[in-house]
């Protein structure tokens, strides 16, 4: 069973994959598809704030959890409560269920419900049994975990980066599709353990690893399939943060297929990165434009402005942060800008590092555009750091934003150094 990369990078395309993609959406871009069922029921759209007044900004503390995270990078639930983490959290997003034939599937059976943990790298300290019928792996361990924090909501992410191809043939058959993903997340086996479904489609109408044709409407016919299936529960989705004319966020009508969603998950982040391998190095998740930056709209600001202009309330929009760098190497250039001659050696994967390890291996140096960066020795790296992550809080609370998420748990220091300047 292949696992999702843990980068969710919408630039990770070979110069090939891009040119075929650019052809297959000419002329298709603003195409729509077929309504999705009328019959179906929306959910209530949070009204936005007055003219002249600013809503109050939420408090909800998202943080994905990765069920791969539990294999090389040993990292597990019962991490989330000894870091302190669980106490700050609102809601887990568990990821990633992958989309098959149309349909909700299982993204890794052993790490989600197989897996046995000892007494003492369970949640609660007490061993999993082979007793039949008895849930395992990380679906108990959260289990375990929503017993100590009652108020902790888990949601269960579809797709990601590797297998968002998979919506274009859920997005023929909307109906289908929303019944499969309740049918799954509902199954009796765990059905006390998730609160709702999160998308996380890179990306409608628009290319990521794979290039998708479906349609403009389509993000809002699954999302409207989707909220009339699982009801009250949580429906939310991760979605593009590209800014830029013509990019990404203008691709699917974002705006309608907010209706139907608690809320968006813009990613603020991964803007840019070494798929770019002779740069200029540039911050991955810049909180505002900054004299030099390379492209126009890949930028915090940009992105939540264009989102708020097109109508979506603030309150539905979640800051995004990203608890890892990106980097290059064969740099000599301290400020950004300077020119690279490859992706910056990673423990997991080349020009990406948790921050746990790049605070101490590579401390910041500067920061520009609201963020940090750091330059040792041939590397230059960018990431947020407890500093700047409060100064990303103070934006979200100006904006009135309904949260903050973050990409993910794995690469906070052992005692949730970066979640906690979130909280």
């Amino acid at each position: 069973m292949p696992r999702p990369l843990r980068t969710r990078s919408p630039r990770r395309m070979i110069a090939a994959t891009t040119a075929l993609c650019t052809a297959a959406l000419a002329g298709t871009l603003f195409a729509g598809t077929a309504a999705a069922d009328p019959a179906a029921s929306a959910a209530p759209t949070a009204a936005a704030a007055p003219a002249g007044t600013q809503a109050a900004a939420g408090n909800k503390v998202v943080g994905y959890f990765t069920n791969w995270g539990v294999y090389d990078r040993n990292y597990h639930v019962k991490n989330i409560q000894t870091s302190g983490s669980a106490d700050k959290l609102t809601h887990i997003n568990y990821a990633f269920g992958n989309v098959q034939g149309g349909k909700c599937t299982i993204g890794d059976a052993y790490a989600d419900y197989d897996k046995a943990y000892t007494a003492d790298q369970s949640v609660d300290g007490k061993a999993d049994t082979w007793d039949a019928g008895a849930l395992r792996g990380n679906f108990n361990q959260l289990r375990k975990l929503k017993k100590l924090h009652p108020n902790l909501k888990v949601i269960w992410s579809f797709g990601g980066w590797t297998w968002s191809g998979g919506f274009a043939e859920a997005a023929k058959n909307p109906n289908g599709f929303a019944q499969s993903c309740l049918d799954l997340v509902q199954d009796k086996r765990w059905a006390d353990v998730f609160d709702g479904i999160d998308i996380d489609w890179e990306y409608p109408n628009a290319c990521g690893l794979t290039c998708d044709t479906s349609g403009r409407e389509a993000l809002t016919n699954v999302l409207k399939a989707l909220r009339a299936k699982f009801g009250g529960k949580l429906v939310t989705a991760a979605i593009a943060a590209d800014a830029s004319a013509g990019g990404k966020l203008d691709a699917a009508d974002y705006k309608g297929a907010s209706q139907y969603v608690d809320w968006y998950n813009p990613m603020t982040y991964d803007y840019f990165g070494a798929w770019d391998a002779k740069g200029p190095t540039a911050p991955h998740s810049p909180l505002t434009a900054y004299n030099g930056i390379p492209k126009a709209g890949y930028n915090t600001t940009d992105t939540i402005n264009k989102l708020k202009g097109m109508g979506i309330p603030a309150n539905k929009l979640l800051l995004g942060i990203g608890f890892y760098g990106r980097g290059w190497q064969g740099v000599t250039q301290d400020a950004p800008g300077g020119t690279a001659t490859g992706a910056a050696p990673g423990k997991y994967e080349a020009g990406i590092e948790d921050y746990k390890l790049l605070k101490t291996r590579c401390p910041a140096t500067g920061k520009v555009g609201g963020t940090a960066y750091a330059k040792c020795g041939n590397q230059w790296w960018s990431y947020d750091t407890p500093e700047t992550i409060g100064s990303k809080m103070t934006y979200k609370n100006q904006q009135g934003l309904g949260g903050t998420f973050f990409w993910e748990l794995s690469g906070d220091t052992a005692n949730g150094e970066l979640i906690k300047a979130i909280k």
